[in-house]
């Protein structure tokens, strides 16, 4: 996967690091609020049953998730799992990664288009993901003009990832902008300490996501300043 060449290095060393600041920023972020306890003193999941009957969902169902910050929405299922740490725990930061989950269903619901177009793209993105430098790989081993159309498939595939992470930005900001919204109404949240703590968390997990889409075009430009090269050395 070229992890070898220098200039993919350097293509994508500011991504990582940007992705790697992010996640330890979630982590510290999450750790810090984890240790404040909210108001109503409502566990994770208690907050979780309670949005879910005042947004009117009722038919999602609620399971615990394995892993440390694993908490989902599942569209397939209709189901939303939050992890142990979430569930069990009446913090202010499992009050919004909570909420922040119930957004996409709430999402789901009512057909939230670029959640739909998100869903519509995994099967793509996961066949992209696998085969797209495989594909480059076979086009600069060619040399040819076959060679770099195959290749030039091959980037289009990874185009489909950037188009993901792109297309899930609005998803997560939406998604927290619900949750505030559902935490507010539901009288869940009342101190300025809470919601400073909730938008944290919020904006906190936001910058995972701004490093994804990060990485996934950093990474698509590699790849595409890389096929532009090969046509140049062949007509040459």
């Amino acid at each position: 996967m070229f992890l070898f060449d220098p200039i993919f290095l350097l293509f994508m060393a500011p991504a990582f690091i940007l992705v790697m600041l992010a996640q330890a920023r979630v982590r510290s972020t999450f750790q810090r609020w984890s240790q404040v306890r909210n108001y109503t003193n409502m566990q994770g999941a208690e907050a979780a049953k309670h949005l879910l009957l005042e947004s009117g969902l009722p038919e999602v169902g609620l399971e615990t998730a394995r892993g440390r910050l694993t908490d989902h929405y599942d569209p397939r299922t209709k189901t939303l799992r939050l992890s142990a740490g979430v569930a069990n725990s009446s913090s202010v930061a499992a009050l919004a990664i909570a909420a922040h989950e119930i957004g996409h269903a709430l999402q789901d619901k009512h057909g939230y288009t670029p959640l739909r177009l998100r869903a519509a793209l995994i099967p793509a993105v996961n066949i992209g993901s696998s085969l797209g430098w495989i594909l480059i790989f076979l086009g600069i081993l060619l040399r040819s003009a076959f060679g770099t159309q195959l290749a030039w498939i091959g980037v289009g595939m990874f185009a489909l990832g950037a188009v993901f992470a792109f297309a899930t930005l609005p998803v997560e900001i939406n998604a927290s902008a619900k949750a505030r919204q559902l935490l507010s109404n539901a009288g869940l949240i009342y101190s300025a300490e809470e919601r400073q703590g909730v938008n944290a968390v919020l904006n906190a997990a936001a910058w995972t996501y701004v490093a994804a889409l990060a990485a996934a075009l950093s990474q698509l430009l590699y790849y595409a300043l890389l096929v532009m090269g090969m046509g140049g050395r062949r007509r040459s």
